[in-house]
């Protein structure tokens, strides 16, 4: 009984200085997870709640960026029908001003036959090309007017015909 008493003894001793350093083992074993895993049902699961979350969002903006897209092409088109149209109108003038400029030099030498018959003459021939001259402005400014109304008539047909399409 004696030596079982002693045996006991010492291993109490024993196990008391083996485990007298057990708290600060335990935090140096203790094991830090930097990255932690995760099941991938857990990972499945946040990924639909994310996409059902932003989801929506993301559809208008993409359809917001369609709208835009859309009216950035038709602006586009029109600035082309109106710089064709600008070039038509351009290339008319032109067209008026190398004939008018002929013209002119006819209605001079008709001026200078007519001269002769009295100053008066060469006054009422200034007036009447002034007033030509005016007459031709409002011309060219009411085809601009028509046709710019033209191009918005159109303009609204193309952009009633892509709403119905949608």
């Amino acid at each position: 009984l004696h030596s079982s008493l002693n045996l006991l003894s010492s291993s109490l001793s024993l196990l008391d200085s083996s485990t007298s350093d057990f708290p600060r083992l335990s935090s140096v074993l203790k094991t830090v997870r930097h990255y932690e895993l995760i099941p991938q049902p857990t990972l499945q699961a946040a990924e639909a709640s994310l996409r059902d979350e932003i989801g929506p969002f993301i559809e208008l903006l993409l359809e917001r960026v369609d709208k835009e897209l859309e009216r950035k092409g038709r602006r586009v088109e029109t600035l082309k029908a109106r710089c064709e149209l600008n070039g038509g109108r351009l290339s008319n003038y032109n067209r008026e001003q190398k004939s008018g400029a002929g013209g002119g030099i006819q209605k001079k030498g008709g001026g200078t036959k007519e001269a002769g018959s009295g100053s008066g003459g060469k006054k009422l021939n200034g007036e009447a090309a002034l007033r030509a001259k005016v007459v031709r402005q409002r011309k060219e400014a009411l085809k601009y007017s028509v046709e710019r109304l033209e191009m918005e008539v159109a303009q609204k047909e193309r952009e009633l015909r892509m709403r119905l399409e949608q």
